[in-house]
């Protein structure tokens, strides 16, 4: 069991971002090949709400996680781990009938064919999360509340629950919305994903991938994106290489104060470009954007200082083996963040480059540039799928 200790009245009022959805034990490859022929695994652990989490903790936030767990080994370890973090798991339950989850993968890149992955998540503690079992003072205690898309996919108990969760109240905290379009998860259920289109008509903030919108929704474009989510304050269109598009405005009876709509003019949008990133593994790339974007809304930032620090923890995930990492020193970060256009434009990362010795980085600009670079890859922030 965690060793957390259980929070109090303060704590709670202090939390920055509360995430709420499943983590599950996963088993990484030894070697690359099919499932089939993979001798042997690694223990990790892996949920795209908890990832979010880890990243603000280790970024010098407040965070909680909320979710239910077995009462085994698993269980054991995952919650541990994330509290290792740095995250309060003090409202994580433990369930003694259900396991917790777990899956495997091979080591190829998701967006690849031969790729595979095996999840054994089905009546897992998580999946039985409802209205009726989560400590609701908890959820509603930080200034953010953390959904995703994989949650409302799991069962229509956790549904419901992303439904009430996300449905206009007084003096409910921010909710951000991570589409996080899961085709597998939606195979042969009774709900289709179009419902992710419902859930994020209800929150403030909406990170979104245009293909995710196409294959779960049929929408194609940016614009077209927003036209169909004219709600949330803001809109972060994620759109691969090129970078993403937010949207930003007055939108009618906001719900939140600290989206950032209310001091700018209905559908301000504005186009941040993606980093240019030597990848080691494209996994947690689309938490770890969720993450900084998160980060910077809560310093009150400027939208597109927001996105770019989004692009740059989404660049620290891309740049070591796993989802997690450390993200850079904030005030390394803030530095890059207020680079000119065509020096981000230039900037480069590689392994290493959020280390003190800065290794890893590479740009054609004052004050960043001494190292040489290799390579074409190119990455943005999204595509990393838990």
């Amino acid at each position: 069991m965690s060793g957390t200790p259980a929070r109090t009245a303060a704590d709670a009022a202090t939390t920055d971002v509360v995430c709420l959805g499943e983590s599950m034990v996963t088993f990484l490859p030894s070697q690359p090949g099919r499932l089939a022929d993979v001798p042997s695994f690694g223990r990790g652990i892996g949920g795209a709400e908890s990832n979010v989490a880890c990243a603000l903790a280790r970024a010098g936030h407040r965070a909680a996680w909320v979710s239910r767990a077995g009462a085994d080994g698993f269980g054991d370890h995952l919650v541990d781990t994330i509290a290792g973090y740095g995250v309060d798991t003090s409202a994580v339950r433990r369930d003694p009938d259900r396991p917790t989850g777990i899956y495997f993968r091979t080591a190829t890149d998701r967006a690849a064919d031969v790729h595979e992955v095996a999840y054994y998540r089905a009546g897992s503690a998580a999946s039985a999360m409802s209205p009726a079992n989560v400590p609701y003072e908890a959820l509603l205690a930080g200034r953010v509340l953390h959904l995703s898309g994989i949650t409302a996919a799991l069962s229509a108990d956790c549904l419901a629950l992303l439904r009430e969760l996300t449905a206009p109240r007084p003096g409910r905290p921010l909710v951000s919305f991570d589409v996080n379009h899961r085709p597998g998860l939606w195979r042969g259920g009774e709900a289709s994903p179009r419902v992710l289109l419902e859930l994020a008509r209800g929150a403030d903030l909406v990170f979104v991938g245009d293909d995710e919108a196409e294959e779960a929704w049929g929408i194609t474009g940016a614009e077209a994106i927003r036209a169909a989510l004219p709600e949330p304050a803001v809109l972060v269109v994620k759109r691969g290489a090129e970078g993403v598009t937010v949207f930003s405005g007055l939108r009618p009876e906001p719900r939140s104060s600290i989206a950032g709509g209310a001091d700018l003019p209905p559908d301000t949008v504005t186009d941040v470009p993606a980093l240019r990133v030597d990848v080691v593994a494209p996994v947690g790339a689309g938490d770890a954007f969720a993450a900084g974007f998160l980060s910077a809304t809560l310093r009150g930032l400027p939208v597109r200082d927001r996105a770019r620090h989004g692009h740059l923890m989404a660049a620290a995930a891309l740049t070591v083996p796993g989802d997690l990492t450390d993200p850079p020193a904030r005030d390394r970060a803030d530095r890059l963040v207020a680079l000119d256009d065509t020096a981000w434009g230039r900037l480069r990362l590689g392994p290493g480059w959020t280390g003190d010795d800065q290794e890893g980085t590479y740009a054609m600009s004052e004050g960043f540039g001494k190292r040489g670079v290799s390579g074409e890859s190119r990455a943005a922030d999204g595509e990393g799928r838990a």
